[in-house]
């Protein structure tokens, strides 16, 4: 049972700080409005596309007036705008995606939640809006998982997505922070994000982030803005892009909806999460965590793409890897840079990135000791 409380901030609060957007403290109740019909037996979980098939239910949690009102949790449904929604014009929209998964004896595991509910609250923070406490985030999010838990796939490779998403309400034609919001949780099982391994392509025209922007927010923007060089890369034939800096386009960053990672010289090398402009990724740090356990070297640092290319050149890249919730661990079969294409060694059971990906599902699904406290039960 959820505890519940809102923080209650009286109006002379309101008064002396009127541009505040205060943070949920604590629930004191929830309206739950179970559906009548389930379509959890419509669903055909041999052919699941990832993104497509929803749950039963959605939570819905409205800020307005200058405080959180009461969540509630209803039937999955279209949701009605204003042609005038701010969020629709203005792009203060954020974004988390968790899953959820079962063990063997029936339990729902969540992977390192609290760093969904940290990442969340800073971008709410950097895109000015109403934050929510971590604690809170979590008993929503949990609460959500509990109504649909029959969803929890329990076939090897799937899982159940989960987006927890906020975004601005004001009915107003006019550049400011709105006053109103509404988060949103809803939930869907998926299967694999990719089903083989990656052909990328090093940007060096087109920018996903630059300094002092939000590239560390997980912003609905960032993706829109990356959609134009990734159609642009697909037409080429690739599935994804290796972005570079916004500056010099000499530094390596991301790649696509991953984190990315390199093997070489038997290091694991990957950039640097001290840029504002690189996202901060929870597989991609659950993975690090993992392999210096493992006693393999770690190299969290700059990477230029001269580097890069020289060790491609020398035959020094043993394996690449994005990394991330959709794609979990993602292998990378081909760069190309300029005229060059650089075919990466086959994925064998000795890569680490395999392993890697055995020992998070292994976790996952609770088959092994949960020595870090990652996995919590719902």
């Amino acid at each position: 049972m959820l505890l519940i409380c809102f923080l209650k901030i009286q109006a002379l609060c309101v008064f002396l700080h009127p541009t505040k957007k205060f943070m949920l403290k604590e629930i004191t109740s929830i309206n739950i409005d179970r559906t009548k019909k389930s379509r959890l037996h419509d669903v055909d979980w041999d052919n699941i596309t990832f993104g497509k098939v929803f749950s039963d239910h959605m939570l819905v949690m409205n800020y307005m007036d200058g405080d959180w009102q009461t969540p509630e949790i209803k039937p999955f449904d279209s949701i009605s705008l204003h042609p005038a929604t701010s969020a629709i014009h203005y792009g203060q929209s954020v974004f988390e995606g968790m899953k959820a998964n079962k063990n063997e004896a029936g339990d729902v595991l969540l992977f390192r939640p609290e760093m969904n509910a940290k990442r969340f609250a800073e971008s709410c923070e950097r895109m000015c809006m109403p934050t929510i406490d971590q604690d809170v985030f979590l008993d929503l999010v949990k609460k959500i998982i509990d109504i649909d838990r029959e969803w929890v796939p329990s076939k090897e490779g799937f899982s159940l997505y989960i987006r927890p998403f906020m975004f601005a309400t004001d009915s107003f034609i006019g550049i400011k922070p709105s006053d109103n919001y509404t988060f949103i949780i809803f939930t869907c099982p998926v299967g694999f994000y990719y089903s083989k391994p990656l052909r990328v392509k090093i940007e060096e025209f087109y920018t996903r982030a630059s300094k002092g922007g939000v590239g560390r927010a997980k912003t609905a923007g960032n993706y829109g803005a990356s959609l134009y060089p990734a159609k642009k890369a697909k037409k080429e034939g690739f599935d994804q892009l290796i972005w570079t800096d916004g500056i010099e386009h000499k530094y390596i960053e991301e790649s696509g909806t991953m984190n990315i990672m390199f093997v070489i010289d038997g290091k694991l090398i990957t950039p640097s999460e001290s840029s504002d402009t690189i996202l901060r990724g929870i597989t991609k740090r659950s993975v690090i965590d993992i392999v210096k356990k493992w006693d393999i070297a770690v190299e969290e640092r700059e990477i230029s793409v001269d580097e890069l290319v020289f060790a491609l050149e020398k035959c020094r890249v043993s394996e690449v890897f994005g990394v991330g919730t959709a794609a979990t661990v993602a292998s990378i079969s081909e760069i190309a840079f300029r005229n060059q294409i650089f075919s990466l060694p086959p994925v064998t059971n000795k890569n680490i990135s395999t392993r890697v990906s055995q020992h998070l599902s292994d976790l996952k699904l609770g088959r092994i000791e949960d020595t870090m406290n990652w996995s919590v039960i719902v």
